[in-house]
């Protein structure tokens, strides 16, 4: 059955979206692009439908719930409600609510298939930590998309969430793994024929959609758009120049930001200090139970006074009380617009100069388990170590000969695309775009435009949309490719040296810029592979290393431009071979349509071939 709509989803960290094109539209210029109305609970028995599907998932109790409480119009009840009611009841149960899986989904030190969801409290009493059903975090983005998907075969039963054309996206600086994870999740709930996107992408494409008849007036050959993107757990940073093939614009993205673990998440915990040390002044102590709701009273309190220009300027903020004192017991205060805006901008949107770098410290040796958020939670520090770090991305590009010569400390851009939950307040988009003015008039260079009219909640579910229709129908298409050049590790051979391990080097076997979909490319030189014993691949990726090819060799690691990535245990069979042989093999590798890295290793027997990818499922 052939596809009735383009479907984008935004699966985020704090909210989930749907958004949708229809296909067969005659004319693909002025095709509408709509929302999906969700319905979710938002109390117990009641279902409103709105645009934006929180990303809380509340692990309910037996009977903490009637059935009917949390019926929805495709099913009679749900044994853990999401969205609305999971974000609204959590706030005072935290240690049943799910929140931040996304982030978790990319965390690669942990494994992202173990149940452990919502994490366990310091001092939780045990009967309750042994009786919690937990979730992985793929569990949890997977129960999302679900939710997504059951939504719209119930608006649109005739045109199956299945058989459409599903584009979602993901962060720009998620590995191989973290895409293909959630890759998973869309497959899982039916999506078949799936594309996976960056939102930086996602939210430029929001921007063609909007401007289609007029986007040479807004953009031309020479622009270098910086996309700035802080949601509720990341700070992706983009960015892409604009050329020209065939006559019709082509954006190409040139530079991906590091994977920076920063953002609403983060926010929220500063405000959270700033209410607990107010707390703390009145004579009120709080618990680590206590701690974790007022982290999601402030979330709450942060997104009412930042929706829109008609929010309040002072926000309740309650944190309860256990025990026979429930009730009573909860401590009142609130938050106010002034005091967020002082806290988070100075904080996370400090004046900086275009040399600064995020500030470093030394790490204790041990810690409580969680997420690996950023050291420093300065984004205009993180703004500026990255594009001085592709200050001369574009200069193999035509159009843009002059930034081959033209000596700069950073790369200058020339518009500016917000995008994010946090840029609904004003003053944080004011801020970083203050902050890059200062920087490009140091360099004489002209201030940069904003591109505006975006809808920060809704961007990259619009534009996710737009891009499956321009797929389909022509149009402007944003280039891009691989936004890291990836490296495996191979081992020197060498004799047994007492206290020495062999050395080993770093083989390049995708370049940046690799193309989705392109044929497998082999290294040009046989590698030797290990069969029929427990072995360990390592896995390498740059984002500065634009001029590396196929089978480059850095010759010994660790480099400095080198990032390891999570490494891959596995015992490869050795079918018609003895255990431990070495076999010669040509290593291939390609990049799928969904983003991911595939590698596979060729032996000198016909149909002798193993699978060595840097992706998830064959590593389990």
């Amino acid at each position: 059955m052939s596809a009735k709509f383009a479907i984008g989803i935004d699966l985020g960290t704090t909210h989930t979206a749907l958004a949708y094109a229809a296909l067969d539209d005659a004319d693909p210029t002025t095709t509408s692009i709509e929302t999906l109305q969700i319905p979710q609970s938002v109390a117990p028995g009641e279902v409103v439908s709105r645009p934006l599907l929180p990303s809380f998932l509340y692990v309910a109790a037996d009977g903490e719930f009637r059935p009917e409480a949390t019926a929805l119009p495709w099913v009679d009840s749900v044994a853990a409600p999401l969205g609305e009611l999971a974000r609204r009841h959590g706030a005072s149960v935290p240690t049943r609510l799910v929140a931040s899986a996304k982030s978790w989904l990319c965390h690669p030190d942990v494994d992202r298939r173990e149940p452990f969801l919502p994490l366990a409290i310091p001092g939780e009493a045990s009967a309750l930590a042994e009786s919690l059903v937990r979730v992985s975090p793929l569990e949890a983005s997977t129960r999302y998309l679900d939710h997504l998907r059951s939504a719209w075969n119930h608006a649109y039963p005739e045109a199956p969430f299945a058989d459409q054309e599903i584009t979602i996206t993901v962060p720009a600086s998620f590995d191989p793994a973290a895409r293909e994870l959630t890759a998973e999740a869309a497959r899982f709930v039916g999506a078949r024929e799936l594309v996976v996107l960056e939102e930086p992408q996602a939210a430029l494409y929001a921007f063609l959609a909007d401007h289609r008849r007029g986007v040479r007036e807004l953009l031309s050959v020479g622009d270098v758009v910086l996309v700035v993107d802080v949601g509720g757990g990341t700070t992706d940073l983009c960015l892409i120049a604009i050329t020209e093939a065939d006559g019709q614009l082509e954006p190409r993205r040139v530079a991906v930001g590091e994977h920076i673990l920063l953002g609403g998440d983060n926010m929220d915990l500063a405000l959270a200090a700033v209410v607990a040390r107010k707390l703390e002044a009145e004579g009120h102590s709080l618990d680590a139970w206590q701690q974790r709701s007022l982290v999601h009273a402030c979330r709450t309190a942060k997104e009412e006074l930042f929706r829109s220009d008609d929010a309040p300027s002072e926000a309740p903020l309650v944190v309860p009380s256990r025990g026979s004192r429930l009730v009573g017991g909860s401590i009142r205060t609130s938050l106010c617009r002034a005091e967020a805006d002082a806290v988070l901008l100075e904080g996370f949107f400090p004046r900086v100069a275009a040399s600064a770098k995020p500030n470093t410290r030394a790490r204790g040796g041990l810690q409580t388990f969680g997420l690996p958020y950023a050291q420093d939670a300065a984004i205009t520090r993180h703004l500026a170590a990255f594009i001085s770090r592709h200050a001369y991305a574009t200069k193999d590009l035509p159009g843009f000969e002059s930034h081959a010569t033209r000596p700069q400390r950073f790369l200058h851009p020339t518009a500016i695309l917000f995008n994010g939950g946090v840029f609904r307040s004003d003053a944080f988009s004011s801020r970083v775009l203050s902050v890059v003015t200062d920087w490009l008039a140091a360099e004489s260079a002209p201030p940069a435009r904003v591109l505006a009219g975006v809808d920060l909640d809704r961007a990259v579910s619009r534009g996710a949309a737009y891009h499956g229709l321009v797929r389909e129908r022509g149009g402007v298409r944003i280039r891009g490719g691989l936004a890291q050049s990836f490296y495996v590790g191979v081992e020197t051979a060498m004799p047994a040296i007492p206290g020495m391990e062999p050395p080993v080097q770093a083989v390049c076997v995708a370049p940046f810029g690799l193309d989705e979909g392109s044929p497998e490319e082999p290294l040009p030189t046989p590698l030797g592979l290990v069969v029929g014993e427990p072995v360990r691949f390592r896995f390498f990726a740059s984002s500065t290393r634009r001029d590396d090819r196929v089978g480059t060799i850095l010759s010994r690691v660790p480099h400095a431009d080198l990032v390891e990535l999570g490494a891959i245990e596995a015992t490869l069979p050795a079918t018609g071979r003895r255990d431990g042989d070495v076999v010669p093999v040509r290593l291939e590798a390609r990049v799928t349509e969904v983003g991911t890295l595939e590698l596979a290793a060729r032996g000198p027997n016909e149909g002798e071939r193993w699978k060595v990818a840097l992706d998830v499922r064959s590593a389990t």
